[in-house]
């Protein structure tokens, strides 16, 4: 039996995509295994969001080859489907696929096998594509499961290729996902995060909304948490924010990517909102969650941006409160309209993420010190340490506690947990007593 290892670069969707292909192997006859030593096949699904995602992709394959030069490589995912000379770029993988069409993987990996000539099979996505469920089978390894609901985005940021590598919006049947997430409630999962690529888009072209989702996964028996993936913020509704209040089960933990606090870098980003807006929302949001915790990406040093946009996004930062921010430096992509405008030093994209990755320190730091006092539903995980148990309160805020000799695990337990001090990333707490 041949044995498989995946490489996986970027999103939840790719995590997701991940282990749906995993499964998709087994079901062709393949073993899956835990380190590319002992494979015979190597898959890495990459990402292409920013230039420095192709760099990640590009180089791990490159290296793959030189450490297991008699292994079969196969580059999957974003980066082929966004370039259609990838294959003369990296001559290393025998195997090239994009996101479209990933069942027929496992045939391409055998039929080179079989006839040792490099394939490249990247499909290209029409107006007409459909969304493509694959067979996913929880292995139970983590303790919340990721459920893909949605793929494709229609929004074409100036900064990113995911529209040419993903295709336009398109959304996991409600049939299908029932299916789905009854499955991993047998297998023993209280809490699943629905993630897509433009996850707030759900269900856009056939009239449903992504309060029909999570209002079908709430309902299913033995799921006892449903948490929201990264949105779009412009469309949340004030209808789709009352049906969402109307779930105890779903999680208030709102991830609303932000790029930017500054209108005018918004603009030139061709984000469809303005600060102003985005602010609006998370006051809306508060209204009907009022526990809510929002969390965010925040891009520095995008092409033309002055030192006076910079401080306008750090101050709306600050002034939203956020309980966690991404901050990630801006990274030329070739063939994206942001790659042929004015380019920031490198020092300067540096420094201003070195400054608002402090002020994001100090966001997180007050948020967790208002956590102080509250009793929180902890969903406990796998512990990886002998002092603590540790896991999530339904605002994502990651909790400790400290674990008595020989107690046993309380993985995928939860309980009610009091909070008594907050440190720089966690809050340490103690079960309640009934």
């Amino acid at each position: 039996m041949y044995k498989v290892y995946f490489i996986t670069f970027g999103c939840k969707v790719n995590q997701y995509e991940t282990e749906a292909l995993k499964s998709c192997f087994e079901d062709n006859g393949f073993g899956i295994c835990n380190s590319a030593e002992e494979s015979d096949i190597i898959v890495v699904n990459s990402c292409t969001v920013t230039g420095s995602g192709d760099s990640k992709s590009l180089y791990s394959v490159r290296k793959l080859r030189k450490d297991h030069p008699d292994s079969v490589i196969v580059l999957t995912g974003c980066m082929p489907q966004a370039d259609p000379d990838i294959q003369a770029k990296i001559p290393e993988a025998d195997v090239i696929t994009g996101t479209n069409e990933r069942k027929k993987i496992p045939e391409l990996v055998s039929r080179f096998i079989s006839e040792h000539g490099r394939l490249v099979d990247i499909v290209p996505y029409t107006n007409h594509d459909t969304f493509e469920s694959m067979e996913y089978r929880s292995s139970f390894s983590k303790t919340r499961a990721f459920v893909k609901i949605q793929d494709g985005c229609n929004c074409f940021c100036s900064y990113c290729m995911i529209p040419y590598a993903r295709g336009r919006c398109r959304s996991k049947s409600p049939d299908i996902l029932k299916k789905e997430v009854e499955m991993l409630a047998d297998s023993g999962h209280k809490e699943i995060v629905l993630v897509g690529i433009n996850l707030a888009f759900y269900g856009m072209e056939s009239g449903l909304r992504l309060a029909d989702a999570v209002e079908l996964c709430c309902s299913i028996e033995g799921i006892e948490r449903v948490r929201l993936g990264s949105l779009e913020p412009e469309m949340l509704l004030e209808d789709d924010l009352r049906r969402l209040a109307a779930q105890p089960k779903l999680c208030p933990q709102f991830h609303l990517s932000l790029q930017s606090g500054c209108d005018r870098t918004l603009k030139a980003m061709n984000r469809r909102y303005t600060a102003d807006e985005y602010y609006s929302l998370t006051r809306r949001i508060l209204e009907h969650f009022p526990d809510a915790a929002f969390t965010t990406d925040i891009m520095v040093g995008f092409p033309e941006e002055t030192d006076e946009d910079f401080e306008e996004s750090l101050r709306f930062a600050e002034k939203v409160g956020f309980a966690k921010i991404h901050v990630f430096q801006y990274s030329p992509r070739k063939g994206t309209p942001a790659a042929s405008m004015k380019q920031i030093p490198s020092a300067v994209k540096a420094e201003r993420a070195d400054r608002m990755k402090a002020a994001a320190a100090k966001l997180q730091s007050s948020y967790l010190a208002r956590q102080v006092g509250k009793t929180v539903k902890v969903l406990f995980e796998r512990e990886n340490s002998p002092e603590f148990h540790q896991g999530c309160a339904p605002d994502h805020t990651l909790i400790k506690i400290y674990r008595k000799n020989s107690e046993k695990s309380l993985r995928n337990h939860i309980f009610s947990v009091i909070i008594k001090e907050n440190r720089s990333d966690h809050c340490i707490g103690e079960i309640k007593e009934h």
